[in-house]
Protein backbone atom coordinates (compact mmCIF):
# COMPACT_ATOMS: atom_id res chain seq x y z
CA UNK A 1 0.00 0.00 0.00
CA UNK A 2 1.24 3.30 -1.26
CA UNK A 3 1.71 5.99 1.54
CA UNK A 4 -0.64 8.67 -0.35
CA UNK A 5 -3.34 5.61 -1.74
CA UNK A 6 -6.37 6.22 -0.13
CA UNK A 7 -9.24 5.58 -2.62
CA UNK A 8 -7.76 4.71 -5.80
CA UNK A 9 -9.51 1.31 -6.34
CA UNK A 10 -12.60 -0.32 -5.55
CA UNK A 11 -13.83 -3.93 -4.79
CA UNK A 12 -14.61 -4.75 -8.57
CA UNK A 13 -11.30 -3.20 -9.44
CA UNK A 14 -11.70 -0.10 -10.79
CA UNK A 15 -9.98 2.79 -10.64
CA UNK A 16 -11.62 6.26 -8.72
CA UNK A 17 -9.80 8.86 -8.34
CA UNK A 18 -9.66 10.88 -4.99
CA UNK A 19 -12.92 12.71 -4.04
CA UNK A 20 -13.44 15.85 -1.40
CA UNK A 21 -14.40 12.90 1.21
CA UNK A 22 -10.77 12.88 1.78
CA UNK A 23 -11.31 16.05 3.60
CA UNK A 24 -14.32 14.58 5.71
CA UNK A 25 -12.59 11.64 7.64
CA UNK A 26 -14.98 9.72 10.31
CA UNK A 27 -14.49 10.77 13.91
CA UNK A 28 -12.39 9.26 16.13
CA UNK A 29 -13.22 10.66 19.06
CA UNK A 30 -16.31 12.46 20.85
CA UNK A 31 -18.47 11.81 17.63
CA UNK A 32 -21.47 13.79 17.07
CA UNK A 33 -20.72 16.16 19.79
CA UNK A 34 -19.30 20.08 19.66
CA UNK A 35 -15.51 18.21 20.66
CA UNK A 36 -15.36 15.13 18.10
CA UNK A 37 -12.31 14.83 16.62
CA UNK A 38 -11.01 13.16 13.24
CA UNK A 39 -8.14 12.43 11.60
CA UNK A 40 -7.37 16.42 10.16
CA UNK A 41 -8.32 17.36 13.73
CA UNK A 42 -5.93 15.24 15.53
CA UNK A 43 -3.18 15.95 12.84
CA UNK A 44 -3.43 19.97 13.79
CA UNK A 45 -3.26 18.54 17.55
CA UNK A 46 0.09 16.82 16.96
CA UNK A 47 1.80 19.73 14.61
CA UNK A 48 1.15 22.10 17.93
CA UNK A 49 2.27 20.00 20.04
CA UNK A 50 5.71 19.01 17.73
CA UNK A 51 5.95 22.84 17.16
CA UNK A 52 6.30 23.26 20.91
CA UNK A 53 8.80 20.54 21.69
CA UNK A 54 10.73 21.20 19.12
CA UNK A 55 11.31 24.73 20.05
CA UNK A 56 11.61 23.26 23.66
CA UNK A 57 14.37 21.40 22.89
CA UNK A 58 15.80 23.76 20.59
CA UNK A 59 15.95 26.66 23.05
CA UNK A 60 15.82 25.97 26.37
CA UNK A 61 19.80 25.75 26.71
CA UNK A 62 21.05 28.49 25.12
CA UNK A 63 24.62 28.94 23.97
CA UNK A 64 26.81 31.83 22.60
CA UNK A 65 28.00 28.95 20.13
CA UNK A 66 24.98 27.11 18.99
CA UNK A 67 24.52 23.82 18.48
CA UNK A 68 22.75 22.28 15.49
CA UNK A 69 19.34 22.17 16.35
CA UNK A 70 19.75 25.85 18.41
CA UNK A 71 21.14 26.51 14.90
CA UNK A 72 18.35 25.49 12.96
CA UNK A 73 15.77 27.44 14.78
CA UNK A 74 17.63 30.55 15.37
CA UNK A 75 18.05 30.51 10.89
CA UNK A 76 14.48 30.13 11.29
CA UNK A 77 13.44 32.52 13.37
CA UNK A 78 15.94 34.89 11.81
CA UNK A 79 14.38 34.57 8.45
CA UNK A 80 11.09 35.59 9.42
CA UNK A 81 12.30 38.40 11.75
CA UNK A 82 14.08 39.87 8.95
CA UNK A 83 13.16 39.01 5.90
CA UNK A 84 9.71 39.56 6.38
CA UNK A 85 8.61 41.22 9.39
CA UNK A 86 11.46 43.98 9.75
CA UNK A 87 11.68 44.31 6.30
CA UNK A 88 8.35 44.99 5.77
CA UNK A 89 7.45 47.12 8.91
CA UNK A 90 10.46 48.47 10.29
CA UNK A 91 12.56 47.38 13.05
CA UNK A 92 9.88 49.05 16.48
CA UNK A 93 6.82 47.60 14.57
CA UNK A 94 8.36 44.17 13.48
CA UNK A 95 9.11 43.90 16.96
CA UNK A 96 5.70 44.98 17.93
CA UNK A 97 3.92 42.52 15.80
CA UNK A 98 6.78 39.62 15.46
CA UNK A 99 5.25 36.98 17.58
CA UNK A 100 2.00 37.47 15.34
CA UNK A 101 4.01 36.72 12.18
CA UNK A 102 6.19 34.47 13.22
CA UNK A 103 3.28 32.70 14.82
CA UNK A 104 1.46 32.44 11.60
CA UNK A 105 4.43 31.10 9.25
CA UNK A 106 5.39 28.21 11.54
CA UNK A 107 1.91 27.18 12.37
CA UNK A 108 0.97 27.02 8.78
CA UNK A 109 4.46 25.49 6.88
CA UNK A 110 4.44 23.03 9.69
CA UNK A 111 0.41 22.67 8.20
CA UNK A 112 1.30 22.22 5.31
CA UNK A 113 3.90 19.92 5.09
CA UNK A 114 1.84 16.96 7.25
CA UNK A 115 0.31 16.86 3.60
CA UNK A 116 3.11 14.30 2.15
CA UNK A 117 4.52 12.95 5.54
CA UNK A 118 3.48 9.39 5.01
CA UNK A 119 1.26 8.43 7.59
CA UNK A 120 -1.00 11.91 7.88
CA UNK A 121 -0.70 12.28 4.16
CA UNK A 122 -3.25 15.65 4.47
CA UNK A 123 -2.36 18.92 5.16
CA UNK A 124 -4.07 20.64 8.55
CA UNK A 125 -4.51 23.57 6.95
CA UNK A 126 -6.56 21.80 4.00
CA UNK A 127 -9.82 22.35 5.62
CA UNK A 128 -11.06 25.78 6.08
CA UNK A 129 -11.62 25.76 9.51
CA UNK A 130 -7.50 26.84 10.46
CA UNK A 131 -7.03 29.14 7.53
CA UNK A 132 -10.09 30.94 8.56
CA UNK A 133 -8.80 31.30 12.35
CA UNK A 134 -5.47 32.72 10.64
CA UNK A 135 -6.96 35.09 8.29
CA UNK A 136 -9.24 36.26 11.30
CA UNK A 137 -6.00 36.64 13.24
CA UNK A 138 -4.58 38.76 10.61
CA UNK A 139 -7.46 40.79 9.76
CA UNK A 140 -7.81 41.72 13.85
CA UNK A 141 -3.86 42.49 14.01
CA UNK A 142 -4.52 44.75 10.80
CA UNK A 143 -7.64 46.34 12.21
CA UNK A 144 -5.82 46.95 15.50
CA UNK A 145 -2.91 48.51 14.00
CA UNK A 146 -4.67 51.18 12.13
CA UNK A 147 -7.04 52.39 15.68
CA UNK A 148 -3.95 52.33 17.39
CA UNK A 149 -1.91 54.01 15.13
CA UNK A 150 -5.12 56.60 13.90
CA UNK A 151 -7.39 56.48 16.53
CA UNK A 152 -10.76 58.13 15.71
CA UNK A 153 -9.37 58.63 11.97
CA UNK A 154 -8.73 55.06 10.85
CA UNK A 155 -12.02 54.00 9.51
CA UNK A 156 -12.86 57.29 7.90
CA UNK A 157 -9.49 57.67 5.73
CA UNK A 158 -10.22 54.17 4.85
CA UNK A 159 -12.90 54.46 3.20
CA UNK A 160 -13.44 57.76 2.44
CA UNK A 161 -9.69 58.61 0.78
CA UNK A 162 -8.42 62.12 0.62
CA UNK A 163 -8.05 63.76 -3.06
CA UNK A 164 -11.45 62.32 -4.00
CA UNK A 165 -14.16 64.18 -5.24
CA UNK A 166 -16.96 64.27 -2.97
CA UNK A 167 -19.36 63.16 -5.88
CA UNK A 168 -17.66 59.89 -6.31
CA UNK A 169 -17.56 58.29 -2.91
CA UNK A 170 -20.74 56.82 -3.40
CA UNK A 171 -18.78 54.29 -5.83
CA UNK A 172 -15.33 54.55 -3.99
CA UNK A 173 -16.37 54.17 -0.57
CA UNK A 174 -18.58 50.78 -0.78
CA UNK A 175 -15.37 49.63 -3.57
CA UNK A 176 -12.79 50.42 -0.24
CA UNK A 177 -15.17 48.65 2.20
CA UNK A 178 -15.33 45.44 -0.10
CA UNK A 179 -11.59 45.38 -1.16
CA UNK A 180 -10.11 46.44 2.53
CA UNK A 181 -12.28 45.33 5.03
CA UNK A 182 -13.86 41.79 3.40
CA UNK A 183 -12.06 40.80 0.41
CA UNK A 184 -8.46 40.23 2.34
CA UNK A 185 -9.48 38.16 4.50
CA UNK A 186 -11.49 35.92 2.12
CA UNK A 187 -8.69 35.81 -0.04
CA UNK A 188 -5.91 34.81 3.06
CA UNK A 189 -8.16 32.03 3.98
CA UNK A 190 -8.96 30.99 0.21
CA UNK A 191 -5.54 31.06 -1.50
CA UNK A 192 -4.10 28.87 1.44
CA UNK A 193 -7.16 26.33 1.62
CA UNK A 194 -7.31 26.12 -2.29
CA UNK A 195 -3.34 25.36 -2.78
CA UNK A 196 -3.41 22.67 -0.34
CA UNK A 197 -6.48 21.12 -1.62
CA UNK A 198 -5.07 21.07 -4.99
CA UNK A 199 -1.76 19.70 -3.79
CA UNK A 200 -3.53 16.54 -1.99
CA UNK A 201 -5.45 15.90 -4.73
CA UNK A 202 -2.35 16.02 -7.48
CA UNK A 203 -0.65 13.37 -5.20
CA UNK A 204 -3.52 10.71 -4.25
CA UNK A 205 -4.37 10.89 -7.99
CA UNK A 206 -0.30 10.28 -8.87
CA UNK A 207 0.30 7.17 -6.09
CA UNK A 208 -3.30 5.72 -6.31
CA UNK A 209 -2.88 5.50 -9.84
CA UNK A 210 0.16 3.43 -9.37
CA UNK A 211 -1.14 1.02 -6.84
CA UNK A 212 -3.69 0.36 -9.57
CA UNK A 213 -1.34 0.15 -12.34
CA UNK A 214 1.13 -1.94 -10.08
CA UNK A 215 -1.11 -4.25 -8.26
CA UNK A 216 -4.42 -4.22 -10.16
CA UNK A 217 -4.04 -3.69 -13.48
CA UNK A 218 -0.99 -6.30 -13.99
CA UNK A 219 0.44 -7.50 -17.29
CA UNK A 220 2.11 -4.06 -19.10
CA UNK A 221 -0.35 -1.91 -17.36
CA UNK A 222 2.32 -2.02 -14.31
CA UNK A 223 4.87 -0.32 -16.51
CA UNK A 224 2.59 2.95 -16.40
CA UNK A 225 3.27 2.88 -12.99
CA UNK A 226 6.45 3.63 -13.31
CA UNK A 227 5.20 6.81 -14.44
CA UNK A 228 2.50 7.65 -11.92
CA UNK A 229 5.18 7.46 -9.54
CA UNK A 230 7.73 9.61 -11.35
CA UNK A 231 4.84 12.04 -10.72
CA UNK A 232 4.06 11.68 -7.97
CA UNK A 233 7.53 11.97 -6.36
CA UNK A 234 7.94 15.36 -8.71
CA UNK A 235 4.70 16.41 -7.01
CA UNK A 236 5.82 16.00 -3.59
CA UNK A 237 8.59 17.83 -4.16
CA UNK A 238 6.88 20.64 -5.65
CA UNK A 239 4.16 20.50 -2.51
CA UNK A 240 7.06 20.99 -0.28
CA UNK A 241 8.00 24.40 -2.48
CA UNK A 242 4.51 25.37 -2.22
CA UNK A 243 3.97 24.68 1.48
CA UNK A 244 6.48 26.68 2.63
CA UNK A 245 5.68 29.41 -0.60
CA UNK A 246 2.00 29.44 1.01
CA UNK A 247 3.14 30.25 4.64
CA UNK A 248 5.47 33.29 3.68
CA UNK A 249 3.25 34.59 1.45
CA UNK A 250 0.72 34.65 4.40
CA UNK A 251 2.72 36.04 7.03
CA UNK A 252 4.20 38.97 4.09
CA UNK A 253 0.43 39.49 3.11
CA UNK A 254 -0.06 39.89 7.22
CA UNK A 255 3.04 42.11 7.61
CA UNK A 256 2.03 44.26 4.55
CA UNK A 257 -1.69 44.58 5.72
CA UNK A 258 -0.41 45.61 9.04
CA UNK A 259 1.87 48.66 7.22
CA UNK A 260 -0.67 49.92 5.22
CA UNK A 261 -2.83 50.00 8.53
CA UNK A 262 0.12 52.04 9.96
CA UNK A 263 0.87 54.23 7.10
CA UNK A 264 0.66 58.08 7.63
CA UNK A 265 -2.15 58.51 4.63
CA UNK A 266 -4.22 57.02 7.39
Amino acid sequence: MLPFATDGESDNGEFHGPSLTDFFPPAIFFEGTPFEINRIILIRFLVVLALLVIFWLGMRRMKLVPGRGQSLIEMGLDFVRNSIAYNTLGAKDGKRFLPIIMTIFFLTVTMNLTGIIPGLNIAGSSVIGFPIVLALVAYVAFIYAGIKKHPGAFFKNSLFPSGVPWPLYIVVTPIELVSTFILRPVTLALRLLMNMVAGHMLLVLCFSATQFFLFTAGGWFSLFSVGTFAFGFAFTLFEMLVAVLQAYVFALLTAVYIQLALADEH
